[in-house]
């Protein structure tokens, strides 16, 4: 009887030891995700044919923020916008200047075991995501974050694909 009530207090001493640990792994990517990063490559892979191309140009710019208060922010835009010639642009400019761009903000949540980001977009620049939630597996490599999306249709092309955006730490 002895050794079965200490085995049962044996066990439910462990109980929480497990989610403990998992919080200090997510705690540790958390710590390692914070901050400001810049855009290296936005590059989309075809899932039937394996042919990959830049999503925004060559050379897009961009930023994403992850807060240490669980809110994120990105802004992505083309390589080749072009400025508006006047200071009000016109219809055709402003619609090439929102089809080039790409910005949402919401909150963020990482599973450490998964090795996924999630953000949950409350707005977004064209309303196409506001309001979904958008996961990423995420590889971080020292100042280095990969983030590369499940096949899904391309909103460009239309065509399943895999894209992956490559960011570099801000220091």
């Amino acid at each position: 009887m002895k050794r079965a009530a200490l085995l049962l207090v044996l066990l439910v001493l462990s109980v929480p030891c497990r989610p403990l640990a998992q919080t200090g792994q997510t705690a540790s990517v958390q710590q390692q995700i914070l901050g400001t990063w810049r855009l290296v490559s936005y590059v989309r892979e075809d899932v039937a044919s394996g042919a990959k191309s830049d999503v925004m140009g060559a050379h897009p710019c961009g930023y994403i923020n992850y807060g240490p208060d669980g809110r994120m922010i990105v802004l992505i835009v083309g390589s080749d916008r072009k400025k508006p010639v006047d200071t009000v642009a016109t219809p055709d400019e402003a619609k090439a200047l929102i089809r080039s761009m790409l910005a949402y903000a919401g909150s963020y949540t990482i599973d450490s075991e998964a090795k996924t980001v999630t953000h949950q977009i409350d707005v977004s620049w064209d309303q196409s995501r506001t309001g979904e939630s958008h996961a990423r597996d995420y590889n971080l490599d020292g100042d280095r974050l990969t983030l590369t999306t499940e096949p899904s249709n391309d909103p460009v092309t239309g065509k399943k694909t895999v894209r992956t955006l490559t960011w570099e730490k801000v220091k």
